[in-house]
């Protein structure tokens, strides 16, 4: 398999980035893909796998369709997916994953919180 079957488009997953976060503070973590090894984990925040060095194959559990992954192309992954990421070169592929720091609390929240904290109920809606 050479090329990604078109059905790969099956969402919005290729895109790069969501607008709304893009003026947070990013975490990124970069990690390898050995050749013959096959990582999989939980996605813990919504993210955007980047890859770099070699093609990766990439899955998805909720997803009837694998992706294959050329340097420089980006994917993005949801919160709560299991993925598994494999290479099928005789050489390793390096990836990174990059997702938004969350924001603060707002004065609301923290509000209902401090009242919480203090035994008391928010005001009910009338």
């Amino acid at each position: 398999m050479d090329q990604a079957s078109p059905q790969c488009m099956d969402d919005d997953s290729s895109r790069s980035a969501c607008r709304h976060n893009e003026g947070l503070p990013k975490v990124v973590l970069h990690f390898s893909v050995a050749p013959g090894a096959t990582l999989t984990w939980r996605v813990d925040a919504d993210s955007t796998l980047s890859v770099q060095g070699a093609r990766v194959w990439l899955t998805r559990v909720n997803s009837p369709y694998d992706h294959w992954l050329e340097p420089g192309n980006e994917f993005r992954l949801r919160r709560g997916e299991r993925v598994w990421l494999s290479t099928d070169s005789e050489r390793g592929a390096r990836a990174s994953l990059s997702c938004a720091l969350p924001a603060k609390r707002g004065f609301v929240r923290r509000w209902l919180g401090w009242l919480a904290g203090l035994g008391l109920e928010a005001p009910a809606a009338r």
